[in-house]
């Protein structure tokens, strides 16, 4: 297990020889005062950094890691463990431990990477989710997608702008070991840790004009409706002064009619929406059409289109870490390290789809 320092950091034991011995000489390496790798000094960019080791004054004899605790500064961390590669063995591993390992979760060497656990935040009943290993060796090649969707799932909405933040920290990972070909790692993890809650804010639909510049039909915004954007948007109450009322979303049917009244003239004719953020001069802008044909098929996904689109620029500062743990099977090696770059690449997949669809 991991323990927690009074000074921040964690603490993970340090296992018998020779896994203890080989993480903490891994560590040693990539950490040492005098190193001038330009490889390994970027490795440190994907690593918890490290404090050298530690041991109770009152059991001298047991060591730890002493580790940066990557969750330490997330108000509510959502965490998932996901084991890298196509084989969770070492070279050196007898037959009884290869067919062990095999065992476990036979579609690692097919899909290259493993869901070790998840600890997941919901805003909606201000609770965690937790799935253990259990849960990772349950999903195939079918449910592998929707099982990593739930790490992404708030109880509201899918954090689309947690995957694409998570992406591209992969991406920097993959880049490099495609650079390089000292280092061949086994039964290596990539630790995600993100911000389950998030702030609230505001916007303000506070001018909406047809597209053919024809006038919004009187009333459409009567008190100007409010909407509030938390990387999904529900629809809310506003009040004579402004303020929010309620933040459900049983308003979006009414708001839905409003909008198909509004187009219902013209078969064709587009309602142009442009929306500002209330809350800080420099905002975010958006304009988006919809056509009254869309509007006249499922109307959730054609409004998720339009309100529920994240700005780059949220993506971007998502508060995301994507860190590599777990060194006991790190062995010297002289060719890339392909089963992780698989393992990475089929991963950055199953993101990609997660985040276009």
């Amino acid at each position: 297990g991991i323990l927690q320092h009074p000074d921040g950091t964690v603490l993970k034991q340090l296992q018998p020889p020779p896994r203890g011995p080989r993480e903490q000489e891994f560590y040693n390496k990539v950490y040492d005062s005098d190193c001038c790798d330009s490889i390994l000094l970027e490795l440190r960019e994907y690593l918890p950094k490290y404090f050298g080791v530690w041991s109770p004054p009152t059991a001298p004899n047991d060591t730890y890691l002493k580790l940066e605790d990557v969750t330490r500064k997330f108000n509510k961390p959502c965490i998932m463990d996901v084991k890298i590669g196509q084989k969770s063995y070492d070279p050196y591993a007898s037959a009884e431990k290869i067919q062990q390992q095999v065992s476990k979760y036979p579609l690692m060497e097919e899909i290259g990477f493993l869901v070790l656990g998840m600890r997941v935040y919901h805003v909606s009943s201000d609770s965690y989710e937790t799935q253990n290993q259990h849960y990772g060796r349950s999903l195939t090649k079918e449910t592998v997608k929707d099982g990593i969707s739930k790490f992404f799932h708030s109880g509201y909405c899918l954090r689309k702008d947690v995957v694409a933040a998570s992406i591209q920290k992969v991406e920097k990972i993959l880049e490099w070991f495609e650079g390089q070909t000292q280092l061949n790692f086994y039964a290596s993890s990539l630790l995600f840790v993100y911000e389950g809650s998030y702030q609230v804010t505001t916007v303000r639909l506070s001018d909406i004009t047809l597209a053919e510049k024809r006038r919004v039909p009187k009333g459409l915004l009567s008190g100007g409706d409010v909407l509030e954007y938390n990387n999904n948007i529900h629809v809310l109450k506003s009040t004579e002064n402004g303020k929010i009322e309620a933040s459900v979303s049983k308003d979006l049917s009414k708001f839905y009619a409003l909008h198909k009244k509004a187009c219902s003239k013209r078969h064709h004719s587009q309602l142009s929406l442009k929306v500002e953020n209330s809350e800080q001069d420099n905002a975010w802008k958006t304009s988006t059409c919809i056509t009254q044909e869309h509007l006249n098929g499922n109307v959730l996904p054609q409004l998720e289109k339009v309100f529920y689109h994240m700005p780059a620029e949220t993506k971007e500062s998502a508060n995301v870490e994507v860190r590599m743990i777990d060194f006991a099977h790190v062995f010297p090696s002289n060719t890339k390290d392909e089963g992780y770059i698989y393992g990475l690449k089929n991963l950055i997949t199953v993101l990609q789809n997660i985040l276009d669809n």
